[in-house]
């Protein structure tokens, strides 16, 4: 199998089929609870990205899924138990593999696709959009060398090719727009009716 291809292969999983209002207790919890720690170097914790992220998508008009992804994509870093900036050890805590997998129980591709290839669009925008580099936020800039760096062309063609990655661009862009310290204040339980929406459930 091409090693850069199987980098970008869709995972297989199985989805636990719960109530939704069961899959968002579990969401509320961990929002509520877990994501009060500061977001990377920035000057908001996690939930304030989460819900910033969640703002920027519905603003421009996605889909519930592509929403859910946005408010959702960071929660590989409440669920890995590594500290609130493992980049500064020179860890790469792979918080996208682990959060994607962590959805699948409940979501599906739509959803978790894009949680799962928003680092990789990182390191795509990097390679394709010099301005985009340019914006990046500091932590953002020093996790991409811990995460290989911009693609290479090898690597960019096969991104191209593998389902969602232009919902996990148009993710990875909202992601660097949600840091903003001055931003009004969102409730995580405001995308309530959203997330629901996206839980798929036996009939749907």
């Amino acid at each position: 199998m091409d090693l850069v291809k199987s980098k970008f292969e869709p995972m297989i999983v199985t989805i636990t089929h719960t109530s939704p209002h069961a899959v968002w207790t579990q969401l509320l919890d961990i929002y509520e609870t877990r994501a009060l720690n500061p977001y990377g170097l920035s000057l908001i914790n996690q939930r304030a990205h989460a819900v910033q992220s969640g703002h920027h998508a519905q603003q421009q008009g996605l889909s519930d899924a592509l929403i859910t992804a946005a408010l959702l994509h960071d929660i590989g870093h409440m669920v890995h138990g590594l500290g609130e900036h493992p980049a500064a050890e020179g860890i790469d805590d792979q918080h996208e593999v682990i959060g994607a997998h962590w959805l699948a129980q409940y979501f599906g591709p739509a959803v978790c696709e894009p949680v799962r290839l928003h680092v990789a669009a990182k390191r795509y925008l990097c390679a394709v959009d010099p301005a985009y580099r340019g914006r990046l936020s500091r932590d953002s800039i020093e996790s991409l060398t811990l995460q290989g760096g911009p693609m290479n062309e090898a690597e960019r063609a096969a991104f191209e090719q593998t389902p969602y990655w232009q919902d996990a661009v148009a993710l990875r862009r909202i992601d660097e727009q949600a840091k903003d310290p001055n931003a009004p204040t969102l409730a995580f339980t405001a995308f309530h009716d959203v997330v629901l929406r996206a839980v798929p459930t036996p009939e749907r």
